[in-house]
């Protein structure tokens, strides 16, 4: 699935220095599951959409996102496989998945295969490039609302999910952002949740975007 949308831009809650005027124009695939789409917020509020108005130097052109709510690692990588960009390739690619796999109860061995299997795919639309990959690390929703406080035992298989995502994106040697400490932040501040009470508001995406931001700068200097 291919999902593309515009709108406008919503203002930023934190300031992004402008580093230079943009000269150079950069291509961005996204691929994940409801975090990436933007989940009960709209579009232009999804990190992938903020990232992509404020990458400081740069003007990204709108994002390419394969992503669904629900999906598992096996969804995005059958999604891919049927998408009409396999010919395609992008400057730069984020990937964030593996929440669903846990909430669905499934395995972990199968999770690190498949997720080792989806990182590749991610590297070779990246021309090649292992630093032009970003993995976000999953989320922790047991301290949202929806979890009903079973934080003592969401946490920790979160935990778990990202141990090996992180193992595996250390093997392949792309660059890793971990966001799950800015997640459980939502425990004392509702204000970067979503109506729902489970999904990031554009709030908390913004906190996202400006982790991945020196990350990505750092891989693009000239």
């Amino acid at each position: 699935m291919q999902n593309i949308n515009s709108g406008p831009i919503p203002a930023s809650t934190d300031t992004v220095p402008v580093i230079s005027v943009a000269t150079d124009t950069l291509s961005y695939l996204a691929l994940g599951d409801s975090y990436t789409i933007g989940q009960s917020v709209t579009a232009s509020e999804s990190f992938p959409y903020q990232l992509a108005a404020v990458l400081p130097g740069f003007k990204v052109t709108e994002p390419t996102i394969i992503a669904r709510t629900g999906w598992i690692t096996d969804q995005l990588i059958d999604a891919i496989k049927n998408s009409t960009i396999n010919d395609k390739t992008y400057d730069f690619v984020t990937l964030l998945i593996g929440v669903n796999d846990q909430y669905g109860g499934y395995s972990k061995d199968n999770y690190r295969i498949k997720f080792a299997a989806v990182l590749n795919t991610a590297i070779k639309f990246a021309k090649g490039n292992k630093k032009h990959v970003f993995v976000l690390s999953i989320p922790d929703y047991g301290v949202t609302p929806f979890a009903n406080g079973n934080d003592a035992l969401i946490g920790p298989d979160i935990d778990k999910f990202n141990a090996i995502n992180l193992d595996e994106s250390k093997k392949a040697g792309v660059i890793y952002v971990d966001i799950t400490g800015i997640s459980k932040q939502a425990a004392f501040d509702l204000s970067l949740l979503a109506n729902d009470r489970l999904h990031p508001s554009a709030k908390m995406y913004n906190q996202w975007v400006l982790k991945l931001i020196p990350e990505i700068l750092a891989q693009f200097k000239k």
